[in-house]
């Protein structure tokens, strides 16, 4: 097997691979020969079957495992041979020429085929003794503690059944039966019996708790609402729809006690217990955005020290991934670039800044990780994989098996859980300084980091995720 590099420009390499005729023709007696022992034909006995009459049989078959095998062995030469990191898998150029394929098939002519490569940039990690951070720090309040027990108090009070003829009133609960039509048709997921319903929640289409408010138990009502346009349904976003609703039940809210009792419902001893858990997790959820946006300010940092080429299929891979969730929002919401104040080529052109720099920031991660010997551990994998299936009550086994019986889903598990582990080691390079702040300072203005200036954005570089690709994560790791 002849290799020989006949292109170079960037990161990009082509190689041609030239197998002889003749080398072509000892590979496939080699295997056909290995196959004497294992293959019965009608007419002879074991292992006497002739070379020639496999061939007959079997060449065509096995002369495409051998030029697979040769194509297989090719890339892992070039590959060792100039010590490259690949960006992506190599592609494989046969001839166009048929004639010229079905010689090299019948190992009468040369084959000769060309490996295209996308390799892995070469950059030095960059010193970062001079980034200053500042990280937000927010306490719960005591009145954020208060605030969500009374949350939590009122989404327990007890309910009783208003008298005959009574009026729902907003706070009621009412138990109602419907059926909803777009155009006098029904429409999917549009009808309910014995369906609770507490006015004044918000919790159905705007317009449709109000127009139930001063009915009466056996009253029939005809509800008109629009659904809004960013609705989750597509076939019904926007549309006006008519719900023939019947009431069947009305009950009135009970008083709302915060006290030993509310915090024995939540399983837990006392109400000292359960504020103390709420303050807890108030302190969790803070700490979580404060997270978020320490880490986007890191990644805006690292994203200044690092300007390298980018392998174009990586960039083109992130922008489609990127773009194709742009597009399914301007969608979802019924809108267009010109309601945006732009066009799909600024757009465009906005977004692929978004792909270079997901990509350029995970490569660097991952160069990071790799000089670290940053690793994420079969059990910290697990764990994730128990709080991923946690997330679908009901389906945990066929979850579980979908993970354990697919390697690129569990690399998809592991690379975050890498990503966070470099940015720990990062943060702990640099000059860190904490700043407490309100809830409000530390919430304020979180999803307007974009860089579309809140035009329809990917969410994760709004809060600063790189996306680390999993396959320049496990090659790290």
């Amino acid at each position: 097997m002849q290799v020989t590099e006949i292109n170079a420009q960037g990161l990009k390499r082509e190689f041609q691979v030239l197998l002889a005729a003749q080398e072509l023709e000892e590979r496939l007696t080699n295997e056909l020969s290995g196959m004497k022992d294992k293959v019965q034909l009608k007419g002879f006995r074991p292992g006497k079957v002739p070379v020639a009459h496999l061939r007959k049989v079997y060449g065509r078959s096995v002369m495409a495992e051998v030029v697979q095998n040769a194509v297989n062995e090719a890339n892992r030469q070039i590959v060792t041979d100039n010590g490259l990191k690949l960006a992506l898998e190599p592609q494989v150029e046969f001839p166009t020429d048929q004639a010229e394929v079905e010689k090299a098939l019948d190992a009468k002519g040369d084959l000769a085929f060309k490996v295209a490569l996308e390799v892995m940039p070469s950059f030095e990690l960059a010193d970062l003794s001079d980034v200053s951070l500042t990280k937000l720090v927010a306490k719960p309040a005591d009145a954020e503690v208060d605030e969500a027990l009374e949350r939590m108090a009122g989404q327990s009070r007890p309910f009783t059944e208003r008298e005959e003829g009574a009026e729902a009133q907003s706070g009621d609960r009412v138990t109602i039966d419907f059926v909803g039509r777009i155009d006098g048709e029904e429409f999917q997921g549009g009808k309910g019996e014995g369906i609770d319903l507490e006015l004044g929640s918000g919790s159905f289409i705007p317009g449709f708790e109000e127009q139930l408010v001063g009915a009466k138990v056996g009253d029939n009502r005809l509800v008109k609402v629009t659904f809004p346009a960013e609705y989750g349904a597509e076939h019904l976003a926007g549309k006006d729809a008519e719900f023939d609703v019947t009431v069947t039940k009305i009950q009135a809210a009970g008083e709302a006690k915060i006290d030993d009792e509310l915090a024995k419902s939540m399983g837990m001893e006392s109400l000292e217990k359960l504020r103390e858990a709420v303050s807890e997790a108030i302190g969790r959820d803070f700490e979580a955005a404060s997270r978020r946006r320490l880490k986007k300010e890191l990644l805006d940092a690292l994203d200044g020290k690092y300007a390298f080429e980018l392998p174009p299929s990586l960039v083109a891979q992130e922008f489609a991934a990127v773009w194709a969730q742009v597009e399914q929002d301007l969608k979802t919401r019924g809108k267009t670039f010109e309601d945006e104040d732009t066009t799909e080529e600024k757009a465009q052109a906005e977004y692929r800044k978004i792909a270079e720099r997901r990509v350029r920031l995970g490569l660097v991660l991952a160069q990071v990780g790799e000089s670290a010997d940053i690793k994420v551990s079969d059990e910290e994998v697990n764990q994730a994989l128990i709080a991923r299936v946690r997330q679908f009550p009901g389906q945990e086994q066929q979850v579980w098996d979908f993970y354990r019986k697919n390697a690129q889903a569990l690399a998809e598990l592991r690379a975050p859980l890498f990503e966070e582990k470099v940015v720990d080691h990062v943060l702990g390079q640099v000059k860190l300084v904490e700043e407490p702040v309100s809830k409000e300072a530390l919430f304020a203005d979180e999803d307007d980091d974009d860089t579309t200036g809140g035009k329809p954005a990917d969410k994760a570089e709004a809060k600063g995720e790189s996306k680390t690709d999993a396959k320049t994560e496990a090659k790290a790791d």
